[in-house]
């Protein structure tokens, strides 16, 4: 299959899905579209509610994409790679809606960022996270915040120090990254489907505000993540990040 951002709309519930045959590793073009279609159709009248979620069925995110990670030759082109993940958390934290995430798999990195970016998140058992990023000599430096947010100081340091473990969904959801962990993508899809539905019965003007209370305290993040997307864009151009890429080419 071929790399998608699509978006549907039916009785109000607005389904955004993305797709990359590399386990759902997201080239550039992919998240600028992810970010473009989250902020569009958010500010769609008939929109009351979002569901985010990825296709296939093993992995929700892998992060972004490795391929071009390891192309990346000057601090300017590293800035933009990884703004890529902090365009579309800005716009999810934009969004006067409500984001339901979908999450039936394992995820990495930006993905991690992405399910701590939604306002409702469940999950299958299968959904484990990893921020795998110091093992190549950088770090979680643009999803942090999100996860920080979500899930809190220690428990972000811990899965950013222990870059190796996957942590399994129960842990995500004692933790506050998941609300809810379902034993298969069925039983979750209809929940979510079920809760989708019950919130377009609320009034779409209290959610809005709900969500700026939500989001309270983040308005900095346009100048915050981009500063952290020029940190990574600088690490990933170190020695020692060069050297351990080459074991991965």
């Amino acid at each position: 299959m071929d790399a998608y951002v699509k978006h549907d709309i039916q009785n109000g519930i607005a389904t955004i899905a993305f797709f990359h045959p590399e386990q759902n590793s997201l080239p550039g073009t992919i998240l600028a579209q992810l970010a473009e279609t989250i902020t569009t159709v958010g500010n769609k009248e008939e929109v009351k509610v979002i569901i985010l979620k990825s296709g296939g069925d093993r992995t929700f995110c892998a992060g972004a994409s490795f391929k071009e990670l390891i192309t990346i030759n000057d601090e300017q082109t590293g800035k933009v790679f990884f703004s890529g993940f902090a365009n579309v958390i800005n716009a999810m934290r934009k969004c006067p809606k409500f984001i339901i995430g979908r999450i039936q798999g394992k995820t990495v990195g930006g993905g991690v960022g992405i399910a701590a970016s939604t306002d409702y998140c469940m999950a299958t058992q299968f959904a484990a996270v990893k921020l795998s990023e110091l093992n190549v000599g950088i770090g979680p430096f643009v999803v942090s915040p999100a996860i920080e947010r979500k899930m809190g100081v220690s428990a972000m340091s811990q899965i950013a120090i222990d870059a190796n473990t996957f942590y399994e969904a129960s842990w995500a959801k004692e933790k506050g990254l998941y609300a809810n962990v379902f034993e298969s993508i069925e039983a979750m899809d209809e929940a979510v489907q079920k809760f989708a539905e019950h919130l377009c019965t609320y009034n779409p003007e209290a959610m809005m505000e709900m969500k700026k209370i939500f989001w309270r305290g983040t308005d900095d993040w346009d100048t915050l993540l981009a500063e952290r997307a020029a940190i990574s864009g600088r690490l990933v151009l170190s020695d020692f990040t060069k050297e351990t890429l080459k074991k991965f080419k």
